[in-house]
């Protein structure tokens, strides 16, 4: 099961955060990479299949953050 709307929400304010904390005025891919961890692990649930194989919300996070690149 994916992350609803929120959690994209909660990612970007998460990574707002982040830039902030940092002393920057703006977000940057690696203020959203640090965020998506935290943010995306418990929203993402993988079936009995993806589970029975080894995959872990982890996993699944690993290929989101490279598809962004």
């Amino acid at each position: 099961m994916g992350a609803g709307p929120r959690a994209g929400q909660y990612l970007i304010l998460g990574a707002k955060a982040r830039a902030l904390m940092e002393g920057r005025p703006h977000v940057s891919e690696a203020d959203i990479r640090a965020a998506a961890y935290p943010v995306l692990r418990h929203r993402i649930i993988v079936n009995f299949n993806a589970e029975a194989d080894g995959v872990t919300s982890t996993h699944v996070i690993d290929r989101i953050i490279a598809a962004m690149q």
